[in-house]
């Protein structure tokens, strides 16, 4: 089970909040989703990523949008559910790699998805928004995603770095 801090939540609307429950909690199957839209919509300082437990990390949401701040939670919500775009899209790139940089250095290995919600990705054909997240992957894969993997030897085993 992943808790994710919604950006307009009432009680819980920051993945810092989010990962306090998550600890008094204290259940091997209670972690946390990070979502980049939220944490940029709320401007969540990204330095305090380096203060969770990577092994309570259980998926990283990525999207950008396009706006530099969203005031009201009503203007979260809307942009949340009808605006997002795919990272490297929107005006948040370099805080979208910066985020991907300091969970993969905190030691996170899990999964990554896209959650880009976007009425205009609707009206286009599907090969067309296929080929918008494939050039994301390109992007992230690119200039964030360098990460330090065991080297294959011929015989099969993982070589340790």
């Amino acid at each position: 089970i992943a808790y994710e801090a919604l950006s307009w939540g009432r009680h819980v609307s920051e993945f810092p909040q989010a990962a306090e429950l998550v600890q008094s909690a204290d259940r091997a199957n209670l972690g946390l989703a990070l979502d980049s839209f939220h944490i940029f919509a709320n401007e969540t300082r990204l330095d305090a990523l380096q203060e969770l437990d990577p092994a309570k990390v259980f998926l990283v949401q990525l999207s950008d949008f396009m706006w530099e701040e969203i005031r009201s939670p009503d203007d979260r919500i809307e942009t949340a559910r009808h605006y997002r775009v795919f990272p490297g899209e929107g005006v948040h790139s370099a805080q979208v790699a910066e985020m991907v940089r300091t969970v993969d250095e905190m030691g996170y290995r899990g999964d990554y998805s896209f959650e880009v919600f976007n009425d205009d990705y609707r009206q286009l054909p599907l090969p067309m928004v296929a080929e918008r997240a494939r050039q994301s992957v390109r992007w992230i894969s690119g200039l964030v995603s360098r990460r330090s993997l065991p080297a294959r030897r011929s015989g099969g085993a993982a070589a340790v770095p």
